[in-house]
């Protein structure tokens, strides 16, 4: 009787367990429901803030910093003597980068100085032949006086006969001889007044021959110290002590970093609402996104990459692949302190992001520069202190003289 008791019961509780099993499925139901409505909801999120906002900007990370690299090179040949800053190091505008060995342009600016002073004075010379030559035509103009009177006394004398014919005859080649003698002379002046005419000893042709060469001397001298043009940093040093060095050989570079940009190689697909002016975001690989820069486009370039290349695509071959092109973009930075706080070097990779809401600028510039995109009056220094040594020089030899 147990026995049969217990069958039954075994069989009652088997079925009861059934329907236990059954909640982890409704469960799984109820996660793929939830993941379909999060997907639903993502999707219309993100196509909500693709129409609202993400449409409005284009961004690339193949961006990278560019500036200007001012190659330093000689302008006369020399000998290095001496090197003063390295790659690097932090130098300003007229700092002395390189020396070199000034013995022979020493000696070509003392011969051009004494050059220059010997020619002052002939040019004195010539302005003081000017005033001998008009006095000797005064004195020839006095004697043809003399000699037409003295001559016009006997012509009267002679009709009387209280003269011979050969005393006329003297009289007269005496007359001859100083009417040739005065026009010698006039002719003497005038040569003189041809050379000094409309001049001064200081505008001179010839004092200013031998002021340019001096000028060319003294600059020559000046150059055996080359200096930084502009503000920056040393890079790509490669002159080295007691090297031989020619005009336009590279020997290091000033790169100031103060005035970097950025180039960035958008697809022809993101441009079409890329305008000059859009504001852009800027963020850098060396500082991550903790560092975030403000900047703007400044120009869309005018060809692709590749079709500046130095072996440009051939399209017009039979074997054609269609790829979709970049174009650099010019973008540069709002707030210069920014990079003072956080500097950045040429060539560093970057990440940028245009604001397209604003579409009022061009895409091509409208107006040409208004002024130098990089200067430097350091040369200009040299040539004004090349004048006053001339003009002490032509000063100090002219006393005296008609161009004082």
């Amino acid at each position: 009787m147990s026995s049969q008791t217990s069958q039954p019961a075994d069989a009652q509780a088997a079925p009861a367990a059934t329907p236990a099993a059954k909640p982890p499925k409704n469960r799984r139901g109820l996660f793929l429901r939830l993941l379909v409505v999060v997907v639903v909801i993502a999707a219309i999120a993100w196509t909500a803030w693709y129409f609202l906002e993400g449409r409005w900007y284009e961004g690339t990370d193949d961006a990278y910093v560019n500036g200007n690299v001012v190659q330093i090179t000689p302008q006369i040949p020399g000998t290095v003597i001496s090197i003063g800053a390295d790659d690097g190091d932090r130098v300003h505008a007229g700092d002395v980068l390189v020396k070199l060995d000034k013995s022979n342009a020493e000696v070509a600016l003392a011969e051009a100085r004494a050059n220059l002073a010997s020619t002052v004075r002939k040019v004195r010379g010539l302005y003081s032949s000017v005033t001998g030559a008009q006095a000797d035509v005064a004195a020839r103009q006095v004697a043809v006086d003399k000699a037409r009177a003295d001559y016009n006394r006997r012509k009267d004398l002679a009709r009387s006969g209280a003269i011979s014919a050969e005393e006329l005859a003297h009289a007269r080649e005496e007359l001859a001889a100083a009417e040739s003698a005065l026009t010698t002379t006039q002719q003497r002046l005038q040569t003189s007044k041809v050379l000094v005419d409309d001049t001064v000893v200081a505008s001179h042709p010839d004092v200013q021959t031998a002021a340019a060469r001096l000028r060319a001397a003294y600059l020559d001298n000046q150059r055996t110290t080359i200096v930084a043009p502009v503000d920056g940093y040393v890079a790509k040093r490669s002159v080295q002590l007691g090297q031989r060095v020619a005009p336009g050989m590279a020997m290091m570079a000033v790169v100031p970093l103060h005035q970097v940009w950025v180039d960035a190689n958008f697809k022809e697909t993101q441009l079409t609402k890329m305008r000059i002016g859009q504001p852009v975001e800027i963020t850098s690989d060396v500082y991550g996104g903790d560092v975030t820069y403000r900047g703007t486009i400044e120009s869309l370039g005018v060809g692709t990459g590749s079709a500046f290349s130095l072996l440009p695509a051939q399209n017009a071959t039979g074997n054609w692949i269609k790829i979709v092109q970049r174009i650099p973009v010019r973008i540069t930075f709002d707030d210069p302190k920014q990079l003072d706080r956080h500097p950045l070097r040429i060539g560093l990779s970057t990440t940028v992001d245009v604001n397209l809401h604003n579409q009022d600028g061009p895409m091509l510039s409208q107006q040409s520069p208004g002024k130098p995109i990089l200067d430097t009056d350091v040369y200009e220094q040299q040539a004004a202190k090349a004048d006053e040594m001339i003009e002490q020089i032509i000063h100090a030899n002219m006393a005296g003289s008609h161009g004082k």
